[in-house]
């Protein structure tokens, strides 16, 4: 935020969107977590005693309305990331053609969150058993399966665009476009990553999966600003990634022909004759 809102950095509209996003991605996860700490609190400490120990206190105590804001703040959470992935899939790809599967995805999981929301909120509702969980798996299937398309998908164009600068301009020049802090970034890796192993441990019925949700939640807020930061400062892929004007090397004496361009996904390298600037003797 403090970038974001800096008096001497060009104020852009982007920036204010951003800010308002960002914020909304930290209300959200906040209230998820709050949510999660006042009920283990009540669990383990305050009502320590309850008949039948924690695992019946969680079964007849799962769907309190509390509990209801931390899933619907999860539920708009992930929408919101995955809007945002797609997003910066167009942008990369500088095509929304590229989009389309992934927002009919986008739609589906909508739909799906609305139903998970409806289910756990439900007299009885569990989001790890009965048909809420059935439900939940269908919904995380889903996004999983969405943000790792978006994650090939960005990556493939990041390392295809990366190889070819390297082919005409040489590995150092690749390095802006490619390395692996902004592989992980721009493709938010760690989300995808954990949503996986969140979805795998789920769908096998294991316990472990209450760990792998945890860390898969944060991720739908640490990935996207981590993202959103190298946006405004300048560093992330945008529109005119592909379409930056090309260096000019002016060195051949003068009668060696019209100049040559070397075109390749948007990168043009150009040779132009000069007449007052020439290496005499030169066997090149």
């Amino acid at each position: 935020m403090q970038i974001l809102l800096s008096a001497r950095r060009a104020h852009k509209k982007s920036n204010t969107f951003y800010a308002v996003f960002s914020t909304m991605m930290l209300f959200l996860v906040t209230v998820w977590v709050a949510t999660q700490a006042f009920f283990g609190e009540k669990m383990w400490i305050l009502d320590s005693n309850f008949p039948g120990g924690p695992d019946v206190y969680w079964k007849a105590n799962i769907s309190v309305w509390y509990m209801d804001w931390g899933t619907t703040a999860v539920v708009l959470l992930q929408l919101m990331t995955d809007a945002l992935m797609i997003h910066r899939c167009r942008v990369v790809w500088n095509s929304h053609q590229i989009i389309i599967v992934p927002v009919i995805l986008w739609l589906a999981s909508l739909v799906l969150g609305i139903l998970v929301d409806w289910t756990t909120s439900s007299p009885g509702g569990d989001f790890f058993s009965g048909i809420a969980s059935q439900i939940g798996l269908a919904y995380y299937t889903v996004s999983v399966v969405l943000n790792t398309i978006l994650t090939c998908l960005i990556c493939y164009r990041m390392m295809r665009y990366a190889k070819s600068v390297q082919e005409h301009l040489g590995r150092e020049y690749a390095s802006l476009y490619f390395s692996i802090v902004t592989l992980i970034v721009e493709s938010v890796l760690p989300y995808t990553l954990s949503g996986i192993a969140f979805l795998v441990t789920m769908g096998m019925g294991s316990p472990t999966s209450v760990a792998f949700v945890c860390v898969y939640i944060l991720m739908m807020c640490i990935s996207p600003q981590m993202l959103i930061l190298r946006v405004i400062v300048g560093r992330a892929w945008d529109e005119t990634t592909l379409n930056q004007p090309g260096s000019t090397l002016k060195f051949t004496p003068p009668g060696m022909g019209p100049p040559q361009p070397i075109d390749n996904i948007g990168q043009r390298i150009q040779l132009q004759t000069m007449s007052d600037a020439y290496i005499p003797d030169s066997k090149v």
